[in-house]
């Protein structure tokens, strides 16, 4: 039934991305399946994944060949691999921070030096990397942003905090947001690439999360830390714009994630009730699931045309995020209600898990209500 599972003629896939889809799919269930459950306990991935993934093609998605990326690829591929995380009931989000957000700073803003540089580390997974934007107290609004680089000759000496920083205790570099003119609010932020390894970098705690047990998130701490002027990514004061230049695809990648949590939930949920006698009621809330999904779904299909073309606006993405985070927070939760209260609330349930997964989804990246005012604007209101 194409409206809870991922149909194999989607056309917005190409046979490629349907090859690319089997591999992706039998290293998730052969390999990463069977070591999760370490990653929950350590509150992240293993090293060993971030190196598979890398000689997979999966961390090469969007980098181009000549750096060590996979050929011919774009976001279509990440969004298959984020399908099949999903699938299983995994929290891989720290590998959608690297392919979806982190990588396209780097290709768009990054220096030649820095580019062949980096990218072919980032490719093949003997980097990972992180972006440190939030902080306490200053989380959606930059312009509150703290954190201070001072130019000292050709050093910029940076002090200040970071928080809920995806990738965060396992980073080797990290695309650093920093104040550089305090005085001009957003137009005075810079994008530093920092080492990990350089004195007065520290990793603070790991934050214990209510959901996405797997995934990596710790505080960041900076006390006169020395980073060469030369590691500026694009232009000094320029930050912001590059911050807000990959948004519409950050977006999608966030509703792409969500829509098939959605589309899992759901698959679960009718794999259960099958061979039951469900409820009428139950079964009028299947399938009120089922086409909420699938209207889900054409959004999101349509968005990815959009974005491959170069046409997604950022009133597109806004308008996808807002309906799949939502969408996910309904249709998980409801589907959590049709299984069995002393299976569903156990720590080893797939639903339950996805209902505290899903939590944050209409949080970041934009909270739903932000949404809602890019949305509203685009209609002139």
């Amino acid at each position: 039934m194409a409206v809870v599972t991922v149909p194999p003629d989607r056309a917005v896939y190409t046979e490629e991305h349907h090859a690319f889809r089997d591999r992706v799919r039998r290293f998730l269930t052969e390999e990463v399946v069977p070591e999760y459950p370490s990653w929950i306990e350590n509150g992240r991935p293993s090293r060993r994944f971030w190196v598979r993934a890398g000689e997979l093609g999966i961390l090469g998605v969007g980098i181009p060949a000549e750096l060590g990326g996979l050929p011919d690829s774009d976001f279509r591929h990440s969004a298959v691999v984020t399908e099949e995380i999903q699938r299983l009931g995994l929290a891989i989000g720290g590998l959608r921070v690297q392919t979806d957000i982190c990588v396209p700073y780097l290709l768009h803003n990054g220096s030649e030096a820095q580019c062949k540089h980096w990218l072919p580390r980032l490719a093949s997974g003997e980097t990972v990397v992180a972006l440190a934007l939030s902080e306490p107290g200053a989380g959606s609004d930059v312009k509150s942003m703290r954190t201070r680089a001072v130019r000292d000759d050709d050093h910029f000496v940076v002090n200040g905090a970071k928080t809920f920083i995806s990738n965060g205790s396992i980073a080797d570099l990290v695309i650093l947001a920093v104040k550089t003119d305090p005085a001009a609010g957003r137009d005075g932020i810079t994008l530093l690439l920092v080492e990990t390894s350089t004195p007065g970098y520290e990793v603070g705690r790991k934050l214990d999360k209510m959901g996405l047990r797997a995934q990596d998130l710790a505080e960041l701490s900076f006390t006169d830390m020395r980073v060469p002027v030369g590691n500026v990514l694009g232009e000094v004061n320029a930050g912001f714009s590059y911050l807000t230049s990959n948004l519409a695809a950050e977006r999608l990648s966030i509703a792409v994630n969500s829509q098939a949590a959605a589309v899992s939930a759901l698959s679960w949920t009718v794999d259960a009730l099958a061979g039951t006698r469900p409820t009428q009621d139950a079964k009028f809330t299947v399938a009120d699931c089922a086409v909420q999904v699938a209207a889900g779904q054409a959004l999101i299909d349509q968005a990815m045309v959009r974005l491959s073309a170069g046409s997604l606006s950022g009133a597109d993405a806004a308008a996808a995020k807002l309906f799949c985070t939502e969408l996910q927070s309904r249709v998980v939760r409801a589907c959590l209600d049709l299984h069995p209260p002393d299976t569903a609330y156990r720590s080893s349930s797939r639903i339950g898990q996805a209902h505290l997964d899903g939590r944050v989804s209409r949080i970041y990246g934009g909270s739903s209500e932000i949404m809602k005012v890019i949305v509203s604007q685009h209609l002139g209101l």
